[in-house]
């Protein structure tokens, strides 16, 4: 699949989420939408990035926006994570990989000279239209989650 610009429609997923049931985009049609990839619950970044956009879940509602992450782990996993750590944002699982690959988020890694297939750290803003708005690649944690809202509140 091509890599998804600017503009492009945003791949349609129906994935399980935690707490049960399952999470579509559909879901929220005509809303500004934060995808956010990460690669594995409960590892540092990862702790962080959830902990960071959980923060600010209150300013991303005031600006109407859904943010939902998306790992290849269990919903019963996202269940302990967000226990663990008190996180108010969605989680989709998608142990199939089937919205990991369709945005294009399955990429080859390197570690140590190792490589390895896994999740790019990437965050995508759906605008209402259902079109990609906003994208980040490669994303550093640390002041993310701050730039991503504040590209939600230009919408």
């Amino acid at each position: 699949m091509a890599e998804l610009s600017l503009g492009d429609l945003a791949p349609a997923f129906t994935l399980p989420r935690d707490g049960g049931g399952s999470i579509a985009l559909s879901d929220f049609a005509g809303k500004p939408v934060v995808l956010y990839f990460y690669p594995r619950d409960d590892t540092s970044g990862c702790t962080s990035e959830a902990i960071d956009f959980s923060r600010l879940k209150p300013d991303f509602d005031k600006a109407g926006a859904v943010v939902i992450g998306v790992s290849p782990d269990s919903a019963a996993k996202h269940d302990k994570f967000k226990a663990k750590h008190s996180l108010t944002v969605e989680l989709a699982a998608d142990e199939e990989r089937k919205a990991i690959e369709a945005y294009g988020v399955w990429v080859e890694k390197s570690l140590y000279g190792r490589r390895y297939m896994g999740v790019e750290r990437a965050t995508f803003l759906i605008g209402p239209d259902g079109r990609i708005a906003a994208l980040w690649r490669k994303v550093r944690v640390k002041g993310h989650a701050q730039a991503v809202l504040e590209t939600v509140r230009q919408l």
